[in-house]
């Protein structure tokens, strides 16, 4: 092995070498419980970024653990075709070329994205094996690939057929830069400044008038009424008169509806039915006329009259700017209100009156919401719940059809007297006339329709596959709270309408990486960091130590680049205690399962117990889900107990005639287990030390420890103790380790002979046993059931160490006095938190024991 760990020297061979062994296919494990897991499909747009990192991480830990553990565990991979991300990616260099894709037409446009596809598409799939993600890839989809398209496809006909998915005229969210259709939840609500307007509307039949409020006045062109609340008194007399329409002319009727706010603006309010959800539904309730002034770009129809040509924001000014000069507008006044944005390109959306195809996704959410209720889905952290039901309870008909090109374009077909004929496979006529005239729809479906099907469109469906009956439901899904609406509810209502059960048992839902001091991390922040980069720096398996390490569930990462070099580091631990180890065991002849000693030696017995309790521990956590507190609690063992005093003890242990082999014995054992328990987090390292420790085969195909029981010895806390106690002493008192200590123990039931020379290896000391404590002369060390003694004459000055004493003593007092000056004080009691009260309690009861010892040892003096 090389004297220092290099992780990029490490990490260059493993990964091909374990996809050329079938590692990660689950027939590996051919007679395993079945475990699977789908990768949440990365855009085939995308490039890796620290939140992939860690949500694959955290997929790969419990991924190769299970595979460890004798699962035959799937992590199905794939990317998605992200329609209107790709599409503007394509769009944009077809605009450096001076070309725009109506120019190209739409099957060219098609086959330009399929090959941009085909030179870039794979870029995101490199970065994932880089970073070491356990993936079958031979079972590797793509939302687009021909078995997928087939089961949306399916989907598609059967809701139709079902009368779930149906084509209606209403207000949609509109992006007039993507020119298309976005659901509800595509959209990002922004609280910004606006201004709202009063506007005077005068009667048509006489004076007076009445007066509106609006935060978009150039959606005025199309007002075809005012409507107020039913019960508010100010205008229950003028209900059914008429008012004219300012600057246009038009006569407008003012009606009465519920859904009107009398607190809003002065009460009443404009309807226009083309140009806002709730005033479509007042439009429909009153019969009022749909007149759209905006287009597909935002910008002003004929039906604006003199304002045709204008964009929305440009007939904005104009609009007020006549109002004005005709003297309609009453006053004007800042305005904090919520806008929608584009989730994709962050322009302002528009209530958009359209033809579109929806799913009336309400009659699925009874099943879906009930399969977490009965716990055959859980959310992980539970408080998620409260999200999805929200969501659920609250959902909107989906709108599924979007004005693009890329995509899965919608399965039905229109002849020229308008029927409409939805069907698998490409009709030759129309079902209803019979028409040989029939021309496919032009839109294509949301991303997420694809995505929403992901866990068992994968798996073959609609074909009855092995795949499918083996691997759904899936054992769990990792994803971010941020898609729980876009992607975990549809999953949650698609698989369980068409495979009647859940799509995965458990929601692991994980926090966001940020910034060292929490903020987001973004672009414009420029706090961005880029794992593949970090990758090349620092290496791929610290970097994933360092995140899994900040991974319980439902908590934010505020990732520090301190905890990358503390990992690094760490590694640079576990490769230099590797190396100690062969030097006392052969390279490659530790067994890969079994070998541990049948009769250990004490120091032996100790850590093998506690390697046995750590992994149970460890087992327990990670199926909790807790992989901070599982790889906290594997760190601190193997670098405090197996490095700091395991392999110090085992010095003398191998230079002893009768302990040497169970203790060479027991090197390799424990050294190979914590490689076996390390390498779901860090792979590539471990699996070069299982090269050297074990040499056969692979530590990714190995099986998970099963450590037997053993005794250790009890006094094995104290005897550490008192080591730790007499390097305290001479490091206070500048002692140097070579200089010979004498160590009277009193207390247990004396000193055993293994004891005793541990106390000489690793403290420097004499042993005496004594039989009772002396009264001065001594310095003491108090451990357990053991009190250790070192006595002073000729070693330290105790003038110098009673005045040292005596200054810790007095500082622990002006401690404790201003500690128990507070909890004197009734009104710090009666106010403060119960637990800050309970920690001060904490600080009084740790500095009382603190001047108890050290005033013993002065007393000793």
């Amino acid at each position: 092995m090389n004297p220092t760990y290099e992780p990029t020297d490490v990490e260059s061979e493993w990964y091909a070498k374990w996809e050329e062994a079938g590692l990660f296919r689950p027939e590996y494990r051919p007679e395993g419980e079945p475990f699977a897991v789908v990768i949440p499909p990365p855009n085939v747009t995308g490039a890796l970024h620290m939140g992939h990192a860690l949500n694959h991480t955290i997929h790969d830990v419990i991924i190769r653990r299970k595979r460890m553990q004798g699962f035959a565990a799937l992590w199905l991979p794939g990317t998605d075709h992200a329609g209107i991300a790709t599409q503007n990616v394509v769009e944009r260099e077809l605009a450096v070329e001076g070309m725009d894709r109506h120019e190209l037409g739409r099957d060219e446009f098609v086959r330009q994205v399929w090959e941009w596809k085909r030179v870039y598409g794979d870029r995101i799939t490199k970065q994932i094996r880089r970073m070491g993600a356990s993936c079958d890839w031979t079972r590797e989809r793509f939302t687009l690939d021909d078995g997928l398209s087939a089961a949306v496809r399916e989907v598609f006909v059967r809701l139709y057929e079902e009368g779930l998915i149906y084509r209606g005229n209403r207000i949609i969210h509109w992006c007039p830069r993507c020119e298309t259709a976005l659901a509800e939840i595509e959209v990002e609500y922004r609280d910004q400044k606006g201004t709202l307007t009063h506007i005077f509307y005068p009667f048509s039949d006489g004076d007076g008038g009445v007066t509106v409020a609006t935060t978009r006045p150039e959606t005025m062109l199309g007002d075809t009424g005012v409507a107020v609340h039913p019960d508010d008194d100010r205008y229950t007399n003028l209900i059914g008169r008429k008012v004219r329409l300012p600057i246009v002319g038009r006569e407008i009727p003012i009606v009465a509806d519920d859904v009107v706010d009398p607190e809003f603006g002065t009460g009443a309010v404009k309807v226009t039915p083309a140009h806002d959800p709730n005033d479509f539904e007042i439009g429909e309730r009153h019969d009022l006329e749909k007149i759209a002034v905006l287009d597909a770009k935002a910008v002003v129809t004929a039906a604006g009259g003199r304002f045709q040509g204008l964009d929305r924001f440009e007939a904005r000014a104009a609009v007020i700017e006549a109002l004005e000069a005709e003297g309609a507008i009453v006053a004007t006044e800042e305005h904090q209100h919520n806008v929608g944005h584009c989730y994709r390109c962050d322009t302002v959306v528009e209530p958009f009156l359209s033809d579109q195809w929806f799913v009336a996704v309400a009659a699925l959410a009874g099943p879906a919401m009930d399969a977490v209720r009965n716990g055959d889905n859980r959310f992980v952290p539970e408080r998620w719940e409260k999200t999805y039901f929200h969501w659920m309870e609250n959902i909107r008909d989906w709108t599924i059809s979007r004005q693009i090109w890329w995509g899965h374009r919608i399965p039905a077909w229109y002849c020229p007297d308008g029927h409409v004929t939805v069907a698998r496979t490409e009709p030759s006529t129309c079902d209803e006339c019979g028409s040989a005239d029939v021309v496919q729809d032009s839109d294509v479906l949301d991303t997420w329709f694809s995505s929403a099907l992901w866990p068992f469109s994968t798996l073959g469906w609609p074909d009855q596959t092995e795949d499918l009956e083996r691997f759904y439901p899936n054992a769990i899904l990792i994803t971010g709270f941020d898609i729980i609406f876009f992607w975990v509810a549809r999953m949650m209502l698609m698989g369980i309408h068409f495979m009647d059960d859940v799509p995965f048992h458990d929601t692991i839902i994980h926090g966001l990486v940020r910034d060292a001091e929490g903020n987001k991390m973004s672009k414009s922040r420029g706090n961005t960091l880029d794992p593949l980069e970090v990758a090349e720096e620092h290496g791929a398996d610290p970097l994933r130590l360092a995140l899994i390490q900040a991974a319980n569930p439902g908590q934010d990462v505020p990732l520090n680049m301190e905890w990358v070099e503390g990992t690094r580091k760490f590694g640079n631990k576990l490769w230099n205690g590797t190396r100690f180890v062969l030097r006392s065991v052969e390279p490659g002849s530790v067994p890969a399962d079994g070998g541990y000693p049948e009769q250990p030696g004490e120091i032996d017995a100790w850590i093998l117990s506690r390697l046995r309790a750590v992994s149970e521990r460890f087992d327990e956590l990670c199926d909790q889900y807790r992989f901070s507190d599982a790889f906290g609690l594997l760190y601190s063992f193997t670098w405090s107990e197996v490095f700091d005093w395991y392999l110090e003890m085992s010095k003398g242990a191998l230079a002893g005639e009768g302990t040497a082999a169970a203790t060479r014995q027991t090197l390799g054992v424990v050294i190979r287990d914590v490689i076996k328990l390390f390498h779901p987090a860090i792979p590539f390292l471990t699996e070069e030390l299982w090269m050297n420790v074990v040499g056969d085969g692979f530590v990714a195909g190995a099986n998970w420890p099963e450590v037997p029981e053993y005794r250790g010895p009890d006094e094995m806390e104290d005897l550490q103790e008192l080591i730790s106690g007499v390097r305290r002493f001479r490091a206070e008192q500048g002692i140097s380790p070579r200089t010979d200590l004498v160590l009277r123990v009193h207390g247990g039931e004396g000193v055993p002979h293994w004891a005793s020379r541990l106390l000489t290896d690793l403290a420097a000391v004499t042993v005496e046993a004594i039989a009772s404590p002396p009264t001065e002369g001594h310095t003491r060390i108090v451990a357990g059931r053991f009190q250790g003694f070192i006595p002073l004459e000729g070693v330290i000055d105790t003038d110098a160490e009673r005045e040292r004493l005596s200054k810790r003593i007095a500082a622990a007092q002006q401690d404790l006095d201003r500690v128990e000056k507070k909890l004197g004080n009734s009104s710090f009691i009666d106010k403060a938190p119960a637990e800050i009260v309970e920690k001060e309690r904490g600080k009084q009861r740790e500095l009382s024991d603190v001047i108890a010892k050290v005033q013993a040892q002065l007393d000793l003096l």
